[in-house]
């Protein structure tokens, strides 16, 4: 047997995750100097959140430091209890290096501990996605190892597209240069954005009205879902559910029986990306590239 664990970047509902016994370690975010918990709205509640954000008000955040890994990680590991830890990007954030030192600093002390961990090059319902699998083989009876070598294979697979209504925060995360954010603001630019193999955030497209920016998630996506049309589909949204149901019926029409869940966005991500991201992720055949 062993424990799986992610983080509250995945944005699973905590009750999937408790379902399933998959703990989760919590990002933090700060909006001038509260510190606050994005701890699947146990302490704060999200929607209060994109209403901060929607008003312009632009929160700073700060990776998952070694000894909150170390904290995290270790209960298991007293316990001889083998970990896959199914991570957030690291690409997009330095907490996946840090949970790779804390998985070293337990070595060095329990040599014979087996902690695993997954860099998932995939953000918000694609790391979900990419979770609910690992869950799935863990169900099937599959061994850790066969668990790895699944996500060595096909995590790149993962399909994942996303829009942003408001490009300052991609320029306030560094995502896009300040000239392209004010000059995308003056044409009404909606970017489309996915993440590359590296786990890194890349724009692919520029649309310039953000009902067509909508339409092109779900024409991306829907390939994806043809090859497996019985696979979950995630779709997820910095506090834009009516935008989110755009591209969901807009999928729907092609793929009636497609199974498609909208989750909220955590703050980590919303933080980077600002009010009314939409993104939606499903499972291709071959890798992207």
């Amino acid at each position: 047997m062993y424990q799986i664990l992610t983080d509250s970047e995945c944005d699973l509902p905590l009750a999937t995750l408790k379902d399933s016994n998959v703990d989760a370690i919590c990002f933090h975010t700060k909006i001038g100097a509260e510190d606050i918990y994005n701890d699947f709205g146990q302490s704060y509640d999200i929607e209060e959140f994109y209403q901060k954000i929607q008003k312009g008000i632009m929160p700073t955040t700060t990776q998952v430091n070694i000894g909150e890994y170390l904290e995290f990680f270790k209960p298991y590991v007293e316990k001889k209890m083998p970990i896959v830890y199914i991570g957030f990007s690291g690409g997009l954030s330095g907490s996946l290096a840090s949970a790779k030192q804390a998985r070293d600093i337990l070595l060095e002390s329990f040599p014979e501990a087996t902690i695993e961990i997954v860099d998932t090059a995939a953000a918000s319902g694609g790391q979900g996605l990419l979770v609910l699998q690992a869950i799935r083989l863990q169900k099937a009876g599959k061994s850790l190892q066969e668990l790895i070598m699944w996500f060595t294979d096909n995590k790149l697979r993962l399909q994942q597209w996303f829009t942003v209504d408001n490009l300052n925060y991609l320029y306030h995360g560094g995502r896009i240069s300040h000239t392209s954010a004010a000059l995308g603001t003056l044409l009404k630019v909606k970017p489309i954005l996915e993440v590359d193999t590296n786990g890194k955030l890349r724009v692919v497209e520029k649309t310039r009205t953000r009902k067509k920016s909508l339409l092109d998630l779900a024409n991306k996506i829907t390939p994806a879902i043809q090859n497996d049309i019985d696979q979950p589909i995630i779709i997820t949204t910095s506090g834009d559910y009516d935008a989110a149901k755009v591209v969901k019926d807009k999928i729907q029409e092609s793929i009636p029986e497609a199974d498609i869940q909208i989750y909220p966005i955590g703050m980590t991500i919303s933080s980077h990306t600002g009010f009314g991201c939409v993104a939606v992720f499903a499972m291709g055949s071959d890798n992207r590239q």
